[in-house]
């Protein structure tokens, strides 16, 4: 459950929100002499501004390759190229942009739901047949049950706690 909720985390870091984070392009990935690689194994990504990130390369060399990966992605971004470091500013965003990442705020918390429920139903799963071969009791079983079910809640709330943090941070202008 804990990396259903950690695998949000990342997820919702990578939703532009119109301020300048580094994560914003973690999961861009660079094709590299050949290997496609994430960008923070070949770049230094900071974010010197509100609106502003600066991409670094450790090689010059794949300036070019780095430039055509951000305009792939889906960040929506225009790389701004000087020979020695690229820019990407981070335009404000318009209010129909933000409520159509709040849906997909929505969709990835649900998503993320739908994960730790998963692993509620794996292990009941499990509980049914360690008692099923009687390993454990009726008594141990309901209980592991009433824990598990706990456990879930909490997790659950976690994740639409993320989700409710990510969807104010992108509808504050």
């Amino acid at each position: 459950m804990k990396k259903a909720v950690e695998a949000l985390r990342r997820e919702l870091a990578a939703i532009r929100t119109g301020r300048a984070r580094p994560s914003l392009v973690d999961h861009v990935r660079v094709d590299y002499y050949g290997s496609t690689v994430p960008l923070n194994q070949v770049a230094t990504v900071a974010a010197p501004e509100a609106r502003l990130l600066t991409i670094q390369p450790w090689d010059r060399q794949g300036l070019g390759a780095i430039e055509k990966a951000i305009q792939k992605s889906d960040l929506g971004l225009n790389p701004s190229n000087d020979g020695h470091i690229i820019r990407l500013v981070i335009p404000p965003l318009t209010e129909e942009r933000r409520h159509e990442l709040a849906r997909v705020v929505h969709k990835k918390v649900e998503e993320g739901r739908v994960a730790v429920r998963n692993v509620r139903r794996d292990s009941l799963e499990h509980l049914r047949r360690l008692q099923k071969d009687e390993s454990v009791s009726e008594d141990e079983e309901r209980r592991a049950q009433e824990r598990l079910q706990k456990l879930t809640d909490r997790f659950i709330g976690g994740v639409d706690r993320l989700g409710q943090e990510k969807e104010a941070e992108l509808l504050e202008v």
